[in-house]
């Protein structure tokens, strides 16, 4: 059996506790065991890289030096990191080095909880087969992002709420590889509510089981 792990924690406008109990739903009922926890701390398990899977939800928080290498050591050697919205891409804002594993940063939502598009790239992909461009009510994040990520998603910014972002196309999905392990992202899910999007929740879902060991 599969195994992996949830951390949760952080600023509670992410409802991170509910998020990991839906998310905890989907992975036990894709056949992993799971184990749900409330502090970094659980990062710093020197058997941390046993595991399959490991699903970050804590937002703008902090983290111990040593929690954050064992983590990225892990991802590097091979254990599987998937992640969303500011849970995962807003969680640490002073750590680089975690930034780096994921692939980007929140830097901005203009507008805050605004109607957008979500444009499919990549419908080739497993990840999002069968899923065209949707609509979606969410904030609608700016991130600094890396040119290495392998993009499945994208959106475009309208500049009605930053007239000098007008046009430009911004990553929402995306995976890569960080050393040995694969690292998946998206950046939809600002509440728990969100998993109840279809396009959202099946992202989601088949990004986990793309980046688990």
């Amino acid at each position: 059996m599969k195994q992996a792990l949830i951390v949760w924690g952080g600023w509670e406008g992410h409802t991170p506790k509910a998020c990991a109990d839906i998310v905890a739903g989907m992975l036990r009922e894709e056949g992993f065991g799971v184990a749900v926890e409330n502090s970094t701390a659980a990062y710093a398990d020197p058997k941390l890289g046993e595991l399959d899977l490991i699903v970050p939800m804590v937002t703008m928080s902090t983290i111990e030096r040593g929690e954050v290498e064992n983590l990225t050591a892990a991802v590097a050697a091979g254990t599987g990191l998937a992640g969303f919205h500011g849970q995962a891409g807003d969680s640490f804002r002073n750590e680089v080095r975690y930034q780096f594993m994921v692939g980007g940063q929140w830097v901005a939502h203009p507008g805050n909880i605004i109607d957008y598009t979500v444009n499919v790239t990549r419908p080739d992909d497993p990840v999002m087969a069968g899923i065209a461009d949707f609509p979606y009510r969410s904030e609608h994040y700016y991130m600094h992002v890396d040119p290495n990520n392998e993009v499945l998603a994208t959106t475009t910014f309208s500049g009605e709420h930053a007239w000098w972002i007008d046009g430009h196309v911004m990553p929402v999905v995306w995976k890569r590889r960080h050393g040995k392990g694969r690292v998946f992202y998206s950046s939809l899910g600002h509440t728990a509510a969100e998993f109840a999007v279809p396009q959202m929740a099946t992202i989601f879902r088949r990004g986990m089981l793309w980046a688990a060991r």
